[in-house]
């Protein structure tokens, strides 16, 4: 199915005036910076076919005479086409915003042949404009927004639908073309039931309940220093003992980092960080091979530290391991048992954090001799 991007054209592509926002000449005709160079890049790297949608209040109509808008117009189209910059439609909707047309931005009349879901993926589109009518076109396509605006949205429905907010056309660029790598895993047996949905390029926030308040400490450290977005929902069978909801977890999250991952192309792979914590000193360094492998060199004189038992520290990296079909090496040194774990677990996030980094120029290359991770 077609990706699209539906991109706004006045104070998106180009300037739109601060007193009459009517581009009615040549001489008002000016590119917003590096707004040209980059959509480039899109056009010739990603997949996703370009959709101009622009409101151009009363054109036509005196107030705004056809004659003074199409020659900046098509002098527009020219320089983007000579660039190789190509629209594969372009819907330009005259009214007036009191008139309340259907074709009218944020009302979808005249987007309506996007809705075919055999053709179109709405889902995994975008809207880029600078307008809360734009992030509101996205909602009411079923798509997410790139915000190019000034104005902060107030209703939390617009500020959600926000994918990115920038006016960077760098930074727009490389959104478009590293997209969010999610993963989401749901384990359900007769003695746990897990949710887990891991975001590698979010940004460090965590929503952990596992009912068992040091390992959900353990598991926002993971998010935080890794830098993904991690949300945790356990109903384990803690009336028995930890065992089942430490493992489970582990397994249902290495599951999630192996989805989330898909072809790893373009990824560094291989992460590794000596983390100090006071007292205590943690060298760990994953590899994301395709093969599970375990070496653990730390040991704890206590059973417990809050309510987690220390024997299931090994087992949970194990787990871990064993779905998301990676190495890892830990070795940990402390005098107190919580520095030695809380460091553990971020030692672990860093070298997560420098494995599943990505590189645009890397993106079709699979960091291997063999051809398959």
């Amino acid at each position: 199915m077609k990706k699209i991007l539906f991109i706004d054209r006045d104070g998106t592509i180009i300037a739109e005036p601060p007193i009459d926002f009517q581009v009615d000449s040549l001489e008002k005709l000016a590119f917003l910076p590096k707004a040209i160079s980059n959509l480039r890049k899109i056009a010739e790297e990603s997949d996703f076919e370009l959709v101009m949608v622009t409101n151009q209040d009363g054109l036509g109509t005196d107030s705004f005479p056809e004659n003074t808008f199409w020659p900046a117009h098509n002098k527009m189209m020219e320089t983007l086409q000579n660039e190789n910059i190509h629209f594969a439609e372009i819907h330009i909707d005259r009214t007036f915003e009191h008139e309340n047309a259907h074709t009218r931005k944020p009302r979808t009349g005249m987007l309506e042949k996007y809705f075919d879901a055999t053709v179109y993926d709405l889902k995994n589109s975008f809207v880029l404009g600078d307008r809360l009518t734009d992030v509101q076109l996205a909602i009411n396509l079923g798509a997410k927004a790139i915000y190019l605006g000034d104005n902060k949205p107030e209703d939390q429905n617009l500020a959600d639908a926000i994918a990115l907010d920038s006016k960077d056309w760098d930074e727009i660029y490389q959104f478009i073309r590293l997209p969010e790598r999610i993963g989401s895993i749901e384990r359900i047996t007769k003695e746990t039931q897990i949710w887990v949905t891991v975001n590698l390029d979010g940004k460090g926030k965590s929503n952990i309940d596992t009912g068992l308040g040091f390992f959900d400490h353990m598991l926002d450290q993971l998010a935080k220093h890794s830098g993904a977005d991690l949300t945790i929902k356990v109903n384990g069978d803690l009336h028995i003992d930890e065992h089942h909801t430490i493992e489970d977890t582990a397994l249902a999250l290495g599951e999630a980092y192996l989805k989330a991952l898909g072809d790893k192309k373009g990824i560094t792979r291989y992460g590794f960080y000596l983390l100090p914590m006071d007292e205590a000193l943690v060298h760990a360094a994953i590899d994301f091979s395709g093969r599970n492998w375990m070496v653990w060199d730390a040991k704890f004189s206590r059973e417990k530290i809050g309510e987690m038992p220390t024997e299931m520290f090994f087992h949970f990296f194990k787990s871990f391991t064993d779905t998301a079909k990676c190495n890892l090496n830990i070795k940990a040194e402390a005098d107190n048992e919580h520095h030695k774990i809380e460091a553990i677990f971020k030692a672990f996030a860093k070298a997560i954090k420098m494995a599943t980094k990505r590189e645009i120029k890397d993106l079709d290359i699979l960091p291997s001799t063999k051809g398959v991770l």
